[in-house]
């Protein structure tokens, strides 16, 4: 049984990034991004990759506010699904998450049986304050938009699930 192992992304994986998303944003599983958007966001992202380096598996954390974060584009190769890549993906960006002294990680998701089984519940609250809900309002990032659920980014969430968890 071949192995994988969990690493920082670079530059060199962005091509592989965006290929292991690709055929999920056709499925309308995630959403698209342009591929300037992946070598901006490079070093917010881990891999998983085999032995012989190829890229498997990938996800990002993405810092919001003090104490709030986002798991984003969590994707895994189909003939990898099943074999503890996404898991090790998640446990990843969580001690990624306590290293940065956050306190909670946020996702929207239609994988809402994976999350849950990580400990993420549906958001029945609202999540932040009004102050700091102003404060993310002034972001231009369209994944903290679809968090705040402002309803420009409507047609983009329909179907997700907003889910939470405490670290």
């Amino acid at each position: 049984m071949t192995t994988f192992s969990i690493r920082p992304a670079t530059t060199a994986d962005v091509r592989a990034i965006q290929s292991l998303v690709e055929p999920l944003v056709n499925e309308r599983i995630l959403l698209g991004k342009d591929l300037v958007v992946f070598y901006e966001a490079v070093q917010e992202f881990r891999v998983a990759v085999t032995a012989d380096g190829t890229v498997v598996g990938c996800g990002a954390l993405h810092v919001m506010w003090q104490d709030l974060a986002e798991v984003r584009t969590l994707a895994v190769a189909s003939e990898w699904l099943g074999r503890g890549v996404g898991h090790a993906l998640l446990e990843q960006i969580e001690r990624d998450a306590h290293m940065l002294g956050l306190e909670r990680l946020f996702c929207l998701t239609f994988e809402t049986g994976f999350f849950a089984r990580h400990g993420f519940e549906p958001v029945v609250e609202e999540l932040v304050d009004p102050a700091v809900f102003a404060q993310l309002s002034l972001s231009p990032d369209e994944g903290v938009a679809e968090f705040l659920d402002l309803s420009r980014v409507k047609p983009n969430t329909l179907g997700n699930t907003r889910m939470l968890k405490r670290l």
